[in-house]
Formats: C-alpha cells, structure tokens, sequence
C-alpha cells in the first residue's frame, strides 16, 4: 500500500494537463491495468470492502442483506457517474488544464501526508 501511494503521489505530482485536446487516446490494455491496479491495490478500497462494507454486511440477514447489497450497488453507481459528471464539467469550464494541474498537486501532497503517517506507524512498530 505505501508503494502503491508513493507511486500515485508521484505520478500525480508529475502529471501534464492537455489543454489542446490533442493527445492520443488511452489504448483499452493501459485503462484495464490502470483500473485493476487502483481496485487490488489501493489499501483504501480493500480497507473499505472488507472492513466497512464487509462488516457492515455481516449484521444483516434474509431480505435486510438482499436490501444493503442493492443499495450498496446503488450507490456506489451513483457517486462512480457523479464523479464522472464532475469530471466532464471540469473539462469544459476549464479549457487551460490549470484547475486539473492544481487538483493533481494538492491531490498528491494529500497522498503523501497519508503515506508519511503509514511509515511514521511502521517505525512505530
């Protein structure tokens, strides 16, 4: 997990904005692997599946867990294409890709604070 954001904060940091539109698409191999890295491991989806929502699950039963799956489901759609809105808006008010360079920065120091307090924790150990 500390690798894994360590490499994020980084890639983050170091993250050009295209304010041209010009670059190429990102071929459907690089998105796959992308995505499969963030969802394995990412220690915050783990922590939040297994420990949360995993949990979360477990007090229920019969139709009561039938009704917090769907709604899990639901939600978890919901807040994906909310994101996916804000995003596309973002790129149409923000044609310069300032705001995106900016997101990223803080974005990545916020990253980097979180992988200090983990190495902070391993020393502690």
């Amino acid at each position: 997990g500390l690798i894994f954001l360590l490499y994020m904060a980084w890639t983050l940091w170091n993250e050009k904005s295209s304010s041209n539109g010009s670059d190429l698409a990102i071929s459907a191999k690089k998105q796959i692997s992308f995505a499969l890295s963030v969802s394995l491991l990412n220690p915050h989806a783990i922590m939040d599946t297994i420990g949360v929502i995993g949990t979360s699950a477990s007090l229920y039963s019969g139709y009561e867990k039938v009704g917090f799956t769907v709604a899990t489901i639901f939600i978890s759609w919901f807040w994906f294409f909310g994101l996916a809105i804000a995003g596309k808006q973002v790129g149409i008010f923000d044609k310069s890709g300032k705001f995106i360079i900016i997101l990223n920065r803080v974005s990545s120091i916020i990253i980097l604070f979180v992988a200090a307090l983990i190495i902070k924790n391993i020393i502690n150990m």
